[in-house]
């Protein structure tokens, strides 16, 4: 149990129905602001008094108001219950942009405090619910607090890992292909470029919205000349990371080739100083890490801000996070489609019988259009 957690949590028998709906309302706050509070994590707060809501906030981006501050800014707070989807910050530091909210809480006069997940970050961790409880403040923890880890898994990962959370995405056939022999994952049938249909695509769309960065090999962007953009729905572009050991990608490739080149980013093991000058004359970044270790990417990812990572292939890049152990879930989009040849989604994980095959938790399925979308989550000590 990590410090400050034990004293923290409070039994979840009393929350009423308004306080379920408050935090509720917190959460879907707290929700409007992916994509733009990273590296710091989305919060969500909702001031109630005499069975009403009377202030509403969200963190709107990073370096701006905190979700406490700016509910509390819609009027007077004092007797009132305050609903908020992470601990409040207590601590200053030359490199933070916003006040302590614990110390806003406690002026505002707020009587109680519902409060769903407890911040992990080592400054925090505990020491605002305490802040607050010292000043006489009520305050509960623990409501909803399964969706405030959902809401904001790559900083949770971040803090208690020391890495961004990894999420696998695979489309695949029945048989298990992401490639048809000739190499082209998306020209499966004549006339037909997609594995996987509108449906399915849009969300990944969705999906690379909500994520900080959407990494994938050399081999893919060969092969699909993906953008790697958010185009089916609404919502901004993740930062593109490409792993190009040799920097052998094209200068005509779509990826290097886009508006916002600042996103895109790629990952070399050769220092070769004339090509890397010409892509950064391109306005890519360039990062070399000598063999390319995924780790020293993830490392190299999370020092930039990055907080969350989609995986979109190929074939030996999800291998290489499996076998590893770098990943925290994996979507599995499954076509009824049959290739009978191609590249297998996944191999060489040196598993040699059944008892030690990869076991995945909180499974669930869905149909999507045509597919079935199968997703997991990582069951830890079993690598």
């Amino acid at each position: 149990m990590e410090r400050g957690h034990e004293s923290c949590h409070t039994t979840l028998t009393n929350f009423s129905d308004f306080d379920r709906c408050c935090m509720k309302r917190a959460l879907a706050l707290a929700w409007r602001g992916i994509g733009k509070t990273s590296p710091n994590p989305m919060v969500g707060a909702v001031i109630a008094r005499d069975g009403r809501i009377i202030g509403e906030g969200w963190h709107r981006r990073y370096g701006g108001k905190h979700a406490e501050a700016e509910a509390l800014g819609a009027g007077p707070a004092a007797g009132g219950t305050l609903y908020c989807t992470l601990e409040p910050c207590c601590f200053t530091a030359p490199d933070k942009h916003q006040p302590p909210c614990a110390e806003l809480v406690i002026k505002s006069g707020i009587r109680r405090a519902v409060i769903a997940g407890i911040d992990p970050f080592g400054r925090v961790n505990g020491a605002g619910i305490a802040m607050l409880r010292e000043a006489g403040i009520v305050v509960e923890t623990g409501l909803c607090a399964e969706a405030e880890a959902e809401l904001n898994r790559g900083y949770h990962t971040m803090q208690r890992q020391g890495r961004p959370f990894v999420h696998l995405k695979i489309a695949q056939s029945l048989d298990g292909r992401i490639a048809a022999p000739e190499g082209a994952s998306t020209k499966v049938a004549a006339g037909d470029r997609w594995i996987t249909d509108t449906a399915a695509r849009k969300i990944v769309h969705r999906m690379r919205a909500e994520y900080d960065a959407v990494l994938v090999g050399r081999g893919t962007v060969l092969a699909d000349d993906p953008e790697l953009t958010v185009r089916l729905v609404r919502g901004q572009n993740p930062l593109r990371v490409i792993l190009d050991s040799r920097l052998g990608l094209s200068d005509g490739a779509k990826v290097l080739g886009l508006p916002d080149r600042e996103k895109t980013v790629v990952v070399c093991d050769q220092a070769a100083p004339d090509r890397i000058a010409k892509l950064r004359g391109m306005g890519v970044e360039v990062i070399c890490l000598p063999g390319l270790p995924l780790g020293a990417v993830l490392d190299a990812l999370g020092a930039r801000g990055v907080r969350s990572v989609l995986v979109e292939g190929g074939s030996r890049i999800f291998s290489s996070f499996l076998r590893e152990g770098l990943w925290d879930r994996i979507t599995v989009f499954i076509a009824p489609i049959i290739l009978g040849d191609g590249v297998s989604a996944v191999s060489g994980l040196g598993i040699g019988t059944i008892r030690d095959a990869l076991r995945l938790g909180n499974v669930s399925f869905r149909r999507v259009g045509d597919q079935l979308l199968f997703e997991g989550n990582h069951v830890y000590g079993n690598c």
